[in-house]
């Protein structure tokens, strides 16, 4: 029996020789490829981490030689924890943190000494080494694997997610949809809609042609949803009428150049049916308006909008266009 653990020990120094040797950093051991590394914690039975998986960590990477702060991940958590989610990438070179982190298992903290060099130029891909470093110089990492999710579960919880997204999508256009309809037999609008879904109903008849694709045109406009609510509107006294008069914004026509996709695309093809002068009124679904997202604030999600639009004037567009996206 004694010999059995003679031989068990011997074994196990072995085993540990031809992982690592002595570091010149104390209380560190160095691996094979040059990275030094110490556990806090480390539990070998945990999940493993590999490339690929999603993990919640966090970290602190400050200067091995005055241990001044470099970087940590309470300054970009989004949730106040201090732990920050990435995907494990591949090593960005022999050494790297990747390699240190893929030592780790779920419920592992450990500190590792890497190569400034090679850590700001590989590893964040900058152009240059940061002045207060010079060549040589190393950093030490600390990092604590919180979770780790396998690739094969990331998957299915990222199918999952976007099954649900999908789901609420549909949802909120069915709700638009309804809303719409309301909208439209309350207000007795039976125009047929185009194709892509606008409303237009002519409410003063302009005069001579109409402006085509590459025209600058200047548009009055007062944009509401439809619960009557302005949120935006290019007429001062309206502006003021409507509660969201700015004293920081000029008033006037807004000038665009069109068919170039510099406005939402239900006023491209709206403004494209005015000939100078005339007016209308146009309900669009959020599909060729703001759609998904909304806009700021002030139009929600899957919201459909009404505008009544002015075509001022148009013509050839100037050399250098001065279109934007209409002001909310």
């Amino acid at each position: 029996m004694k010999k059995i653990t003679i031989l068990s020990t011997a074994a196990i120094a072995l085993l540990f020789g031809a992982c690592g040797s002595d570091s010149d950093y104390e209380g560190y051991t160095r691996a094979e490829n040059g990275l030094h590394y110490k556990f806090f914690n480390h539990d070998e039975n945990a999940v493993k981490v590999t490339e690929g998986d999603g993990l919640t960590f966090s970290y602190v990477i400050s200067n091995n030689k005055n241990d001044s702060l470099i970087v940590d991940s309470k300054s970009v958590s989004q949730d106040g924890t201090g732990y920050t989610k990435f995907l494990m990438p591949k090593t960005s070179f022999v050494g790297s943190l990747e390699d240190g982190m893929a030592m780790m298992c779920k419920g592992d903290s450990a500190a590792f000494i890497i190569s400034a060099d090679s850590f700001f130029l590989k590893t964040m891909r900058m152009n240059e080494l940061p002045k207060q470093f010079k060549p040589g110089e190393k950093l030490k990492a600390i990092v604590k694997i919180k979770d780790v999710i396998g690739k094969k579960e990331l998957a299915e919880n990222q199918k999952q997610q976007q099954a649900e997204m999908e789901k609420k999508m549909k949802e909120a256009e069915g709700l638009e949809k309804q809303t719409l309809d309301k909208y439209l037999s309350d207000n007795k609008i039976t125009v047929k809609p185009t194709e892509s879904g606008l409303y237009f109903i002519e409410t003063k008849k302009g005069s001579g042609p109409k402006p085509k694709a590459g025209d600058q045109v200047e548009v009055n406009y007062a944009g509401r949803l439809l619960d009557g609510k302005l949120f935006d509107t290019s007429i001062e006294s309206v502006a003021k009428e409507g509660n969201v008069f700015n004293p920081q914004r000029p008033y006037g026509p807004f000038k665009f150049i069109l068919g170039q996709g510099q406005v939402i695309k239900g006023w491209d093809e709206a403004i494209s049916l005015l000939s100078k002068g005339g007016k209308a009124k146009i309900v669009l679904p959020s599909s060729i308006a703001y759609g998904p997202n909304g806009a700021g604030g002030a139009i929600p999600p899957f919201a459909p909008l009404t505008f009544d639009v002015e075509l001022i004037s148009f013509g050839p567009a100037p050399a250098q266009p001065e279109g934007q996206m209409p002001p909310h």
